[in-house]
């Protein structure tokens, strides 16, 4: 997965191509909502954070049956997660669990339709799945500065290969927006610095949410300061144009 083993993302580009407002919105850290603290005795989530206590629309992303990602659900049949993700087929979705081995409906992928310049895929389902879909933010919804909270079923720990420290509860982190940026596919996505936590191996499509909603996708970390989420905000006709949301 490119969140286990890219370095981090390129220099920051101008904020108002990426659609991150120059001042800080509305939304702050303490408004942000902050996820509980981890056990003493849990082992660490994300690398650092806690676990996901609400998140009915998260999605982990398994690849002929082996877990490899994370995602969203943005429609009823609807998938969103980072385009380097769904490249091995034999694609599944556990949805609406915070718990990767049971709960929540489970549907496979029929369709792959991948952005031609960025580390974004619309998966489409087999089948209607009810329940909360993510809200995607659009231009604005996020800025330099703000916490932000990243979500996924990724490495816990700094350990090779990652898979073998998966998380089998969703990990939730708090982290710092710090500019615009590039991701994997050199699309435009979002800088973040450490928070409480960061980004590892398995986190890979998850969602970065500002305010209640998505305006990233997980794509590349360092796995110790640094995480580039592609900007949903900057892609939003596109992913209208396929998903219809």
């Amino acid at each position: 997965m490119r969140i286990s083993r890219l370095v981090p993302a390129l220099a920051a580009t101008a904020l108002a191509v990426l659609g991150l407002a120059p001042t800080a919105m509305a939304q702050t850290s303490a408004q942000a909502e902050a996820p509980p603290a981890a056990s003493v005795d849990a082992p660490q989530p994300i690398i650092g954070g806690g676990n996901a206590s609400n998140a009915p629309w998260a999605a982990r992303l398994f690849s002929n049956g082996r877990q490899t990602c994370s995602a969203t659900i943005i429609a009823p049949t609807w998938i969103l997660t980072a385009k380097h993700c769904v490249s091995g087929g034999g694609l599944s979705f556990r949805i609406g669990s915070l718990d990767q081995s049971s709960g929540g409906t489970t549907a496979n992928g029929v369709s792959v339709t991948n952005h031609s310049a960025s580390d974004l895929s619309l998966v489409k389902l087999d089948r209607s799945v009810p329940g909360t879909y993510a809200r995607l933010g659009n231009p604005g919804s996020v800025s330099v500065g703000q916490t932000v909270q990243v979500y996924g079923w990724g490495a816990t720990s700094q350990c090779s290969p990652e898979i073998n420290c998966q998380s089998r509860l969703l990990k939730v982190a708090n982290v710092v927006v710090t500019g615009g940026c590039r991701d994997a596919y050199q699309g435009q996505a979002i800088c973040a610095r450490r928070g409480d936590g960061i980004t590892a191996g398995g986190d890979s499509g998850g969602p970065m949410m500002a305010g209640g909603a998505q305006v990233g996708v997980a794509s590349t970390s360092d796995r110790q300061t640094t995480t580039a989420y592609t900007n949903v905000t900057a892609y939003r006709s596109w992913i209208q144009s396929v998903a219809g949301v």
